[in-house]
């Protein structure tokens, strides 16, 4: 079996932004911004070093995504993952990939930048660019974008009759909705369409993650590739590889 990880915290091209505290995406985590890391400081003196000011964390994140790094960084990945999924398909009865959705398959960069990196889950999304922007108003628009990489891998796994699997943090209230924008997007014909079921909490997105991998695997499917944008979209197994997409804006326990 092969097992590995591939992808983000791994290349840290933006070496000013390494760590980011909670926002939802998974069951409703709050959002914060991405805390910059302190350059050369030695791990002893990283302990006591001060955090990072916000405010230049948050010139940091918006400079790493408008001068093209972030999307060359997710590309990249992207990349070594459809490499995978054209070597392994051949090899494996029932092949499928699971692709997490947010900040992975759909882009929130409108709301995220409108609402500069803050979460407002309740509230309008009707003045964009300007914010403020409620995340479900958002969400139930539908005008997310696909990451045109993340769509060329999809077709790619299509091609190679791969099943290709969504499993989303987003809750099962938002199913309607998140499928319109998946197929608008581009993203049609897929096998399946994972959300977390409403009211359910758990300590971690890896918790119902994986368990929902489990289920999938239990239906006969080989999970070759798992790709997300969070470590907890990739913890706790049921894949032959994980590729951790770059993702300095937010992070989902």
């Amino acid at each position: 079996m092969y097992l590995g990880f591939t992808g983000a915290p791994p290349a840290m091209n933006y070496s000013s932004i390494v760590h980011a505290v909670s926002r939802r995406r998974a069951n409703r985590f709050g959002r914060a911004l991405a805390l910059a890391s302190v350059l050369g400081a030695t791990a002893a003196g990283a302990a006591h070093a001060v955090p990072a000011n916000v405010g230049d964390a948050a010139i940091a994140a918006t400079a790493y995504h408008d001068s093209g790094a972030y999307d060359r960084e997710f590309a990249a990945v992207i990349e070594e993952a459809s490499d995978w999924v054209r070597l392994r398909a051949a090899h494996v009865s029932k092949p499928a990939i699971v692709l997490d959705i947010d900040e992975t398959s759909l882009s929130n960069w409108p709301e995220i930048k409108a609402n500069h990196f803050a979460y407002f889950h309740d509230g309008q999304c009707d003045v964009l660019p300007k914010g403020p922007c409620g995340v479900m108003a958002w969400e139930m628009s539908a005008k997310a974008q696909a990451f045109p990489s993340t769509l060329a891998l999809y077709r790619v796994a299509q091609q190679r009759g791969v099943s290709v699997f969504f499993v989303t943090g987003r809750s099962e209230n938002e199913r309607a909705d998140t499928a319109h924008n998946l197929e608008t997007a581009g993203y049609k014909g897929w096998s399946g369409l994972v959300l977390r079921p409403e009211g359910s909490h758990t300590p971690s997105a890896s918790d119902y993650k994986a368990a929902a991998r489990s289920e999938i695997e239990q239906k006969g499917y080989h999970i070759i590739a798992n790709i997300g944008d969070q470590p907890s979209d990739l913890a706790g197994g049921h894949a032959d590889r994980g590729f951790l997409l770059p993702n300095p804006f937010y992070r989902v326990p």
